[in-house]
């Protein structure tokens, strides 16, 4: 079961997001290693490209206060949707352990799904690399 704290963080912030285009919200809620919770939800834009989506924001804002390691994390959406290529690769850059990054993903009805980053993308651009 997911922690609470964090699922509410990001059911929190979910209800800020700006969605007029593709009218799906998300929320996501990041355990930094230091161990505060940072949340995001997706910016959109009529020019897709430039979206910001919720998991990204949240990365960004625990970057910015200096922390540089994810725990875990939840994303709120209204189906319990799966983080895009483009977040797992960004959550993958913020951890030496995606086997131990617990992501639940919750939708409007508690719907809850569980995996570990590894799961979710078991071959990073870094390990392509050959940097992990």
């Amino acid at each position: 079961m997911a922690p609470n704290d964090l699922v509410d963080a990001a059911r929190a912030v979910r209800a800020n997001a700006y969605a007029p285009y593709s009218v799906y919200s998300v929320g996501a809620a990041v355990r930094g290693a230091d161990g505060v919770i940072y949340s995001g939800c997706n910016v959109e834009n009529v020019s897709f490209g430039l979206c910001m989506c919720a998991e990204r924001v949240a990365i960004g804002k625990m970057v910015s206060a200096g922390c540089r390691r994810i725990r875990e994390v939840a994303v709120v959406t209204r189906d319990s949707g799966s983080p895009c290529g483009m977040c797992r690769q960004t959550l993958a850059e913020f951890t030496d352990e995606p086997e131990r990054v617990v992501i639940w993903l919750v939708g409007e009805d508690g719907t809850e799904r569980t995996f570990t980053l590894a799961e979710l993308i078991p071959a990073t651009f870094r390990a392509a690399l050959g940097q992990d």
